[in-house]
C-alpha cells in the first residue's frame, strides 16, 4: 500500500520546514532500509513542504505504523529533528488519498500560491533523485508518472494552469506597491539556480533593467553571461548589497548569505567611496526579498535602518485569497486522475484472486479432460466443448472481479471464493481491508 507522511506550510512552521530541507544525508534510503516491508520511498522537499511517499508491502493495519516509524526515524537521523518535535506538524495519508494528494501537490493546488509552476519540476526531480538512489518501486514510479500527467491536465485545461502565479512573481507584486519605476531600481540577485532564472524573467517583465547577480558558489559569471547581467564578486558583494534598492535571494545555501553585518560592511566601504568624492545615497528605503529555504537572509536584516525584509512567511500571509482557492475544474481534473490511478491499482490487486479462481477451475477441467480421454474422446470434440464451456463460465466472474475491485469491494470477491470453492487468497494486497487513515501527528 501507499503511504504519505506530509509536513507542509499548512501544518508546520517555515522554521521547521527549513530544518527539514537540509538533511545531512538523503532521507529516502534511510526510510527504505528501515524494514523489509518498505518496498520504496520518494521524498519531495521544497520550500513549502517535506513529504515522504512510501510503498509498503503490508496489510494496512501494520503498514501505517511501520511507515510512520520508518519516516520519522529517517528524518531524525538525517536532520536531527526528533519525532517529538514533529508532533502536530504532519499528517498521514494512505491508500487512494495518497494519489489525489500528490496529484494536487504536483498541480500547484496545495502551494502557498495556488497554481505556481515550480512544484511540478520539483516533483519530477524527486522521482529522478530516488531512481538515482535506488529507492523507487514499481508502484511509486506509476504514482509519480501519473502525477505529472495530472499536472499537465490541470495546466492545459483549467484557468489555474494558465494563470498560476509563482512565489517569485507574487514577491515582486508585493514589492511593486513601493516601487514607482522599476527601470530605475538597482537590483541584486543572489543565486544562480532555477529560481534565479525565473526571477530574472519576472524582473524584466516588471521593467527592471539594472540587474546584477552574485553566486556564493562562484557561478555568477557564467549565469550573468547567459542572461545579460553583471556579475558581482565576493569582494564587492557587501557593497553591492548596501547600494542595491532591491536584493532578492534564492540560493540553496545552508548558511545565511545576507545579514546585518553584510550591510554594515558595505556601508563602511561606501563611506570611503564618499570621501573620495563619490557620495552614495542611502535615504531611500531598501527591500530584501528572501525566497530561500533554508533562509538565505538573517532575520537581523529587519533591524537594519532603512531596510525592509520580505520572506516566505510574509509572502504566504499576503497571498491573495483567490490564490488560496483551487477552482472546481482543477480539483475535478485531479480527482478524475486519482480515480483512474486507483482503478488500475485495484485491477492489479484483484489479479491474484482471479488467478486463483482460474487455477482452481482449470485444475478441475484438466482432471475431467483426463477422464474423458481415458474413455476415448474421438477427435477431441468433448475436450474442446469442455474447454469452451469453462471459458464462457469464467468470463462473468472475471469481469465481476474487476468491477468489484474498482468499487472497493475486492474483499467481497475474496470472501466469496473462500465460501463457495474453499479457495484461500493469501496475497496481502487482496486480503487487506480498505479504509481511511486518520491524520497523525
Amino acid at each position: 500500500m501507499l503511504l504519505c507522511v506530509s509536513a507542509s506550510h499548512k501544518t508546520a512552521s517555515f522554521e521547521l520546514l527549513e530544518r527539514l530541507s537540509v538533511p545531512s544525508t538523503p532521507v529516502a534510503p534511510l526510510i527504505a532500509a528501515h524494514d523489509e516491508c518498505v518496498q520504496g520511498a520518494v521524498v519531495v522537499a521544497t520550500c513549502n513542504r517535506f513529504e515522504a511517499y512510501v510503498d509498503m508491502d503490508e496489510p494496512v493495519t501494520a503498514a501505517v505504523a511501520l511507515g510512520i516509524d520508518a519516516t520519522l526515524g529517517a528524518i531524525e537521523a538525517a536532520t536531527g529533528v526528533p519525532a517529538s518535535e514533529l508532533e502536530g506538524s504532519y499528517t498521514v495519508l494512505g491508500g487512494d488519498d495518497v494519489a489525489e494528494h500528490l496529484f494536487s501537490v504536483a498541480s500547484g493546488l496545495e502551494s502557498v500560491v495556488v497554481g505556481e509552476g515550480e512544484i511540478a519540476g520539483q516533483v519530477r526531480r524527486a522521482l529522478t533523485e530516488s531512481r538515482t538512489l535506488g529507492t523507487t518501486s514499481a508502484e511509486l514510479e506509476r504514482l509519480f508518472q501519473r502525477a505529472s500527467e495530472a499536472q499537465r491536465g490541470v495546466k492545459n485545461t483549467t484557468a489555474i494552469g494558465r494563470a498560476g502565479r509563482s512565489l517569485v512573481r507574487l514577491g515582486l507584486e508585493l514589492a511593486d506597491s513601493r516601487i514607482a519605476d522599476w527601470a530605475t531600481q538597482r537590483v541584486l540577485l543572489v543565486g544562480t539556480g532555477a529560481y534565479a532564472a525565473a526571477t530574472v524573467a519576472a524582473l524584466r517583465d516588471q521593467g527592471a533593467e539594472d540587474i546584477s547577480v552574485h553566486s556564493p558558489s562562484g557561478r555568477a559569471a557564467k549565469f550573468a553571461a547567459k542572461h545579460g547581467l553583471r556579475a558581482v564578486s565576493a569582494e564587492t558583494f557587501p557593497s553591492a548589497v548596501a547600494h542595491a534598492d532591491l536584493v532578492i535571494t534564492c540560493t540553496t545555501s545552508e548558511h545565511h548569505v545576507v545579514s546585518a553585518a553584510t550591510f554594515a560592511a558595505g556601508r563602511t566601504g561606501s563611506e570611503s567611496t564618499a570621501a573620495a568624492g563619490c557620495p552614495i545615497d542611502h535615504t531611500g528605503r531598501r527591500l530584501v526579498i528572501d525566497l530561500g529555504l533554508p533562509r538565505n537572509v538573517d532575520p537581523d536584516v529587519a533591524n537594519v535602518p532603512g531596510v525592509d525584509l520580505l520572506d516566505l512567511e510574509t509572502i504566504r500571509l499576503h497571498a491573495p485569497l483567490e490564490e488560496l482557492q483551487a477552482t472546481d475544474a482543477a480539483r475535478d481534473v485531479v480527482r478524475d486522475a486519482a480515480r483512474r490511478f486507483a482503478s488500475v491499482g485495484e485491477r492489479k490487486n484483484i489479479t491474484p484472486a482471479v488467478v486463483a479462481l482460474r487455477a482452481h477451475v482449470f485444475g478441475v477441467l484438466d482432471a475431467e479432460v483426463a477422464r474423458v480421454r481415458a474413455r476415448g474422446d474421438e477427435g477431441g470434440q468433448t475436450e474442446q466443448a469442455l474447454r469452451h464451456l469453462v471459458g464462457v463460465l469464467l468470463h462473468t466472474p472475471t469481469t465481476r472481479a474487476h468491477e468489484l475491485a474498482e468499487a472497493g469491494r475486492a474483499d467481497d470477491y475474496v470472501d466469496a471464493l473462500s465460501a463457495l470453492f474453499g479457495i484461500e487468497v493469501t496475497d496481502p494486497a487482496v486480503a487487506a481491508p480498505r479504509g481511511e487513515i486518520a491524520d497523525a501527528g
